[in-house]
Order: structure tokens, then sequence, then C-alpha cells
């Protein structure tokens, strides 16, 4: 019986396949040129790495990269741990300078610990927003010559923080010819209201809202619209501002009481200026998706009678963002889910199961003699086949059927034994029968392996389980057809 792996043997492995990238680096140079600089006399490092730039490259040629992880290599499209290594001044360059100046001031205030947003460069030149998280190891306080980093890329969210922000810089500056929405109104009714409940005794007005819904009603009523722009009869198509203020009732309806209910608890609790998104109704009952911004102004805070609204119809933006996140989990080929959601489904029962879990991976036989000699769009026709066949074997079932690399395929059935397994293998055989009888010209063949992970087990080594089940196989198909098996 083999040994227990080491401990030591247990962080590398940890290490390597974390989901995050981490970055084991020794900064014991870092620590001696910071104490070179305060020997100069520095006591403002961060006015001394402003003054001359270089200085902060300096920093950064004293940090020694002693391992990075899988997913670190991934993030920086990087071969190998060398090739990264060797390219870091393409991975940190431009606009990272200045956010380094937080990190190295943390440094030179004696934290053990640093975090802060910065750019990097991927190798092939795409800019990532990441968020660093670093920590000098226990017992390495006195030398810095262990830190460990951790790297989140967060680049669609601070895209969209950058969208939200340039937003809202235009929207304060458009007003009278602006190309959006806008609504200039006065509140100062619905401040009377909300005055009077507060003198009644009334402290949690979300409670009382849901006791008195009316008084919502109450408050959108009191509301009275002093002007709108152009931008706005065009947006909820009215052909006059008198027809639009006629039919509002038509505009604000459904799930805007629960966005207007939120709005007055903001304003409850003494937030004047807001921005949110909500659904409006265009007067033929089209709905919109807004992005409102509302703002009491300054000189009429006392009473609420001035308030400007901008509302920006996101609505083809939402259906970007929801095209979006299906190309995030999808395979567009073949309609499958993408190797990137297949790994989160499969972290995902990593650790919360339901138990057992069915691994099926699937590959297709023969695809490159289709791909060499009739072409790739004849390829990509049988991977389509392939993700319907797929697709309908899972369908109605918890499991998630998902494309992990050129042919290959890999199903997650959880809460499923052997039987269930094998049953589904059963059926997918099935449905390429079914399919080939469709398509006689070109034969869809799957060889498949199976294993299935009890609590406890290691997924990914169950998976490696199936993929040898898998691989054996295809042998046997290429052995019965007299092939060579370099072929595929």
């Amino acid at each position: 019986m083999s040994a227990a792996p080491s401990s030591s043997a247990d962080f590398e492995a940890m290490f390597d396949l974390a989901p995050v990238s981490l970055w084991l680096e020794d900064f014991s140079a870092v620590r001696a040129l910071l104490q070179r600089w305060r020997a100069q006399g520095v006591s403002d490092v961060r006015a001394f790495l402003r003054e001359e730039p270089e200085r902060v490259s300096e920093y950064g040629r004293a940090i020694r990269v002693l391992k990075v992880n899988q997913r670190s290599l991934a993030l920086f499209g990087a071969p190998d741990q060398q090739t990264l290594v060797g390219s870091l001044h393409r991975v940190f360059r431009d606009d990272m300078l200045e956010n380094v100046l937080d990190e190295v001031c943390q440094l030179w205030e004696g934290a053990q610990e640093f975090a802060n947003q910065t750019v990097n460069y991927a190798l092939d030149g795409r800019r990532l927003d990441v968020h660093i998280r670093g920590r000098i190891l226990p017992g390495h306080e006195s030398s810095w010559d262990r830190v460990l980093i951790s790297l989140e890329d967060n680049t669609r969210e601070q895209q969209a923080r950058r969208l939200l922000q340039e937003s809202e810089r235009q929207a304060r500056l458009l007003f009278e010819h602006s190309p959006v929405s806008l609504w200039v109104e006065d509140f100062s009714a619905v401040k009377q209201l909300l005055d009077q409940i507060r003198e009644r005794g009334i402290v949690d007005l979300k409670t009382f809202l849901k006791v008195h819904p009316e008084f919502i009603d109450q408050c959108m009523r009191e509301i009275r619209v002093i002007d709108v722009n152009r931008a706005t009869l065009a947006m909820f198509g009215a052909p006059s501002r008198q027809v639009l203020l006629a039919g509002l009732h038509k505009i604000f309806q459904g799930e805007m009481l629960d966005s207007f209910a939120e709005q007055l608890i903001d304003l409850w609790e003494g937030r004047l200026q807001q921005q949110r998104e909500v659904v409006n109704y265009t007067l033929a009952g089209s709905p919109l998706s807004i992005h409102m911004q509302f703002v009491v102004q300054e000189d009429h805070r006392r009473d609420w009678s001035l308030v400007l609204l901008s509302l920006v119809d996101i609505t083809a933006r939402k259906k970007a963002e929801a095209y979006l996140e299906y190309l995030g989990k999808h395979d567009v080929l073949t309609g499958l889910r993408n190797r990137a959601y297949y790994i989160e489904e499969l972290n995902r029962l990593t650790r919360k199961g339901p138990w057992p879990v069915a691994v099926i991976v699937v590959d297709l036989n023969g695809l490159k003699v289709v791909n060499d000699e009739q072409g790739h769009a004849a390829g990509d026709a049988v991977l389509r086949r392939a993700g319907e066949v797929l697709a309908k074997a899972v369908d109605g079932l918890a499991g998630c059927a998902a494309r992990i690399g050129g042919d290959e395929f890999c199903v997650l059935l959880p809460d499923a034994d052997e039987h269930a397994g094998q049953a589904l293998m059963e059926r997918l055989a099935s449905l390429q029968d079914l399919s080939n009888q469709y398509y006689p010209g070109q034969s869809l063949s799957f060889a498949m392996g199976m294993a299935v992970a009890r609590e406890g087990e290691s997924l990914e080594a169950v998976t490696h389980r199936a993929d040898r089940s898998m691989y054996a196989a295809k042998q046997r198909y290429y052995e019965a057809a007299g092939a060579d098996r370099r072929r595929d």
C-alpha cells in the first residue's frame, strides 16, 4: 500500500490546481530596496515614486517570481512559467504603474498583507483588470522571501463600472438638448406625506409599506411632472407632452410599483441621489429596460421641489448582456455548455454534490478524417449533430452536457449511480443510431467511458477514470474497423 502524500505534495497540488491565479514570490529584494530608500531619507514614498516613475520599475524588478499555478498561465495566455516570467515586462506596464503605488505604500507602512486594484496585460495584448491580494507568509516576516499573491480577474466588472461612471458623467451634462429622456419633477408632496407618517411615530418604512401598499400609490399620484424633453416622447411613443402625462398610468405599472417603493425607502433614509434599473412601458405596452438616475437638486433639498431624472433605454444592452451571458456558458457551435461552465459545475458538485455523481466522457470517432477528406464545414455539421444528441440525452435530467474540447464532450450526472450512468450511455447510443438514420451520408460514432464518484472522492480523478475507459472504447472501435488510431 502506497504512503499518503506529504503535506508538501498536497500544498503543491492545491497551489497548482487552485481556480484562482496564484503567484509565489520573493520580496526580499523589495524589503532591501525600501530600507535603502528610508536610509536615503525618504518619508513620503508615494511622492518619491511619482517624482521619478523609474523608481516604480525598480520596485517591480526587485520582485522575483518563484512559482505560478496553471490558472495564472491560462489567465495570461502563457504556455509555461518560463515564458510568463520572461515576459513580465509585457504583463506589467502602462496604466498599472499608478496602481502599484498603493501596494508599495502598504508595504512601506509595515503591512503584512496588501491589496489593490490594478491593470495587467495578457501576452496576446488583452487588458486585464485584476484585484491583487498579497500576504507575507508566516515565518518569513523578517525576510519577505515568501509572499503569496492572488489575482482575481474582474475585467468585466471593472468595464461595467467604467461604463456606468461614464453614463453618470454624461447624464449630469445633458439637459435641455439631451438625447436621453429627462424628467423634471416636483416631489414636495411626497416629502410631506413621508414627514406626516414619521410624525406619527413610524420608524420602519419598509414594514409600513408592506402593511399599507396603498401608500405607494398615493405617493406616486402626488408626483408632479414639471417638464419632459423630446427624447422622452420618442422613447415612450407619445405624440405630445399632454398625451404622455395623460398616459402615465400605462408607463408606470406592474413591477414599477416595487421599484418606486425602494425609491421611497431610499428617500426616507436620506439618500437623495439614486440610481437603479427599472422597467417602464411605452404607451403601446412594450416593456422598456431603463437605467434611471434620480437626484434632488442641491438647492431644493429642504422641500424636494425640484428633482431631475434621466432615463436611458438599456433594453438593447440587456438583450446583449443576456446573449453575452449565454455565450459565456455555452459552446456556440453545438449549443452545449462550454468548458468554463463545465469547470464551474465540476467545482460546484465537488463542494455540494448531490452524490453519487456519474461522469460520462464522450469522444467523436473519425472527426479528423471527416475534416481532412470533406472539409471543416462537414466536421462542424457532425459536431452539431453530436450536440443535438447529447442535449436530447440529458433533456429532463439534472445533468450537464458540455463540449470541453474539439471533439471531446463530458456529461456530469449528479445523484446518479452506475445504473443511471449506464442507462444514459445506452440512451446516447440509441440517439446516435437514430441520428444516423436521419443523416445516412455521414455516420456519427461515439466512444464513451463512464465512472461514478462517491462522496469524498475526487471528481477530477473519477473523470480521469472515465477518460481512460473512453480511450479503451475508442481503441476497440479502431481495432474493429482495422484503422489506425492516429487518424482521429
